[in-house]
């Protein structure tokens, strides 16, 4: 479960990184930012669903 959290840190810093590129205008970044959102949020968010919330021992 230690790989879904980090994936999750990815995908919060993948939102920053794609609202510094709307404000910079950097197309490339928002294109990226956003696959990154999409992939990692989409696997996170999925995890959880079907795993459940990690427990802490």
């Amino acid at each position: 479960m230690g790989l879904v959290i980090i994936f999750a840190l990815v995908s919060l810093l993948a939102v920053f990184a794609t609202i510094s590129a709307l404000k910079n205008k950097n197309v490339l970044g928002i294109l990226f930012g956003l696959a990154t959102v999409g992939v990692f949020g989409w696997f996170t968010i999925m995890t959880v669903l079907h795993h459940g919330y990690p427990a802490a021992h």
